[in-house]
């Protein structure tokens, strides 16, 4: 996971979504604001909807690679998430600012589980609404997953390189707040259990040496400048951006990746 760059949405279509917000908040009831959410959001998430095909040519635009989901970035980012939850907030349910691209799986498995801790007691709060369960409103708090439009996730969360190529803890103090929230992203969004991920996880590291090992050949035998960038910019579109990212953070770690950035230092600015 990294951070996603922004962008904004044109004029027109911004009013729309703040126009199907504003009827969401009419209803008088916290239940009564959640059930309208899901409805509305679910008649207007169409591909026929001009405001939503804005919306998702906007997220697809925003995703590293070509439309990777933004959390695991291996499959195709197909459904638009809520970072906050409809069940639990839906005064964000058309918040241009709460919408991911994601594929079934991540969204599936995140759903409506949402840690918050809670402002009033300090605690881990674990959102969630069980079939049949009446809505709720939660305790004011803040988020314990990393919302990638607004944070760096690898603040938190670091690779293993080496051999399993799981996410694991950036802080290794199992009562921080940052080793707390790595946790519950990396169980809350299978980035761990999904072995497929894994082992794209290791294939892209493999590809990314071995394509930077190229340019640096190709560059000592003299070719052209102009196929050495179109060989830089297929190695920025290649999926698992997350590994390349952190084969340039963890480069001084490892002595394979030492040597082809050192031979090839422009590389850290791809």
């Amino acid at each position: 996971m990294l951070r996603i760059h922004d962008r904004p949405l044109p004029t027109s279509i911004a009013a729309k979504l703040r126009e199907y917000q504003n009827a969401v908040d009419e209803f008088p009831t916290f239940a009564g604001r959640v059930e309208e959410a899901k409805r509305k959001f679910s008649a207007t998430n169409k591909s026929t909807n001009p405001v939503f095909k804005v919306v998702r040519q906007t997220l697809d635009e925003m995703c590293r690679g070509a439309r990777r989901c933004m959390y695991c970035e291996d499959s195709v980012a197909d459904e638009i998430e809520h970072f906050k939850p409809k069940d639990f907030y839906p005064s964000q349910a058309f918040a241009w600012g709460n919408y991911l691209y994601a594929c079934g799986p991540c969204n599936v498995g995140k759903n409506n589980k949402f840690p918050l801790i809670s402002e009033r007691s300090g605690l881990i709060i674990y959102l969630r609404r069980r079939p049949g369960e009446e809505p709720f409103e939660p305790d004011p708090g803040d988020a314990v997953l990393p919302d990638p439009r607004k944070d760096d996730p690898l603040e938190y969360l670091q690779l293993d390189l080496i051999d399993t190529f799981y996410f694991q803890p950036l802080d290794p103090n199992s009562l921080s707040i940052r080793h707390l929230r790595a946790c519950e992203t990396i169980e809350t969004l299978c980035l761990n259990s999904r072995d497929y991920l894994c082992r794209a996880r290791a294939e892209a590291f493999h590809s990314y040496s071995a394509r930077l090992d190229q340019y640096i050949q190709w560059r000592k035998a003299g070719v052209a400048q102009e196929t050495l960038e179109r060989l830089r910019d297929s190695l920025r579109r290649m999926g698992h951006p997350t590994v390349w990212a952190e084969m340039k953070r963890q480069r001084h770690r490892l002595p394979q990746l030492r040597r082809l950035f050192e031979e090839a230092p422009e590389a850290l600015e791809w």
